[in-house]
Formats: C-alpha cells, structure tokens, sequence
C-alpha cells in the first residue's frame, strides 16, 4: 500500500499548477476570452553586471497582481493588451540620468500570446510611457 503524506500531495497539487501555467489555457469559446487574460510583468533594474528584478502575475478578472492592477488592466483593456500602445503620460518630466530598467511582459490576452520587452534610460521614463502596467512597487 502507498501513503502519501500531505506535504508530498501539495507539492503534487502545485506542480500540476505550474505545469497548467506553463502550458497556457485551453481553448475557450470566443465569449470566454477575457478570462484568460494575465501577464507576467518583471522590471529589471541595472544592466547585464548587476541587477535588480521586481516581478508579478497580473491577472484582469477581477483585477489583482499589484496596487495599481485595476488601472493597469484598464489601459491595456483599452489597447487590446498591446503594451507598446499604451499612451504615455503627456506631462511627464523625468530626469535625464541614466540608469537602465528593463521591462517585460508574457502572458495572453484575448486568447493571443503577448511578448514585450523595453529597455528605458530610466524608471521615470518606464512610468511615462506605461503608465500604471509595470508599476509594481505601489
């Protein structure tokens, strides 16, 4: 007879998560699609010798993942989760210091696959040019 003991059953339960993750969502009908949508989001801070990464799954159904994830599903509801459309801030003032941040996005949205990476001179600029989307610290 087998036993499996609780910790062994969970580690099982969330491998099985994982691997339903990785492997993506199964087809849904075309009403279905919004449920679905999730990005992973990192920022990077730093270039390739040292650095400093953030990351968090958005999901928009309800809106959870960061603080700011019921704008940030707003905005890209509003650009059919095209990050690279996102309108930027029209007042924004950044400083012009240089200190690299990279942001990247993978998930789905509305049933198709979403790749995005951006590097920006600095987290100011990131803020203004995507506004609510990769603003992980709150």
């Amino acid at each position: 007879m087998t036993h499996l003991s609780k910790a062994t059953a969970a580690g099982g339960a969330l491998l099985a998560a994982a691997a339903l993750l990785a492997a993506g969502p199964a087809q849904a009908a075309p009403g279905a699609a919004r449920d679905g949508d999730y990005l992973y989001l990192t920022v990077t801070k730093g270039d390739s010798h040292s650095s400093d990464t953030r990351g968090t799954l958005l999901l928009c159904d309800p809106p959870q993942g960061h603080s700011r994830a019921a704008e940030a599903c707003a905005e890209l509801d509003a650009v059919g989760g095209d990050i690279a459309r996102v309108t930027p801030a029209k007042d924004a003032l950044c400083p012009m210091v240089y200190a690299p941040v990279t942001a990247q996005a993978r998930g789905q949205w509305n049933g198709r696959p979403i790749e995005y990476r951006e590097t920006f001179s600095n987290s100011c600029r990131l803020a203004a040019r995507t506004g609510p989307v990769f603003a992980l610290d709150g």
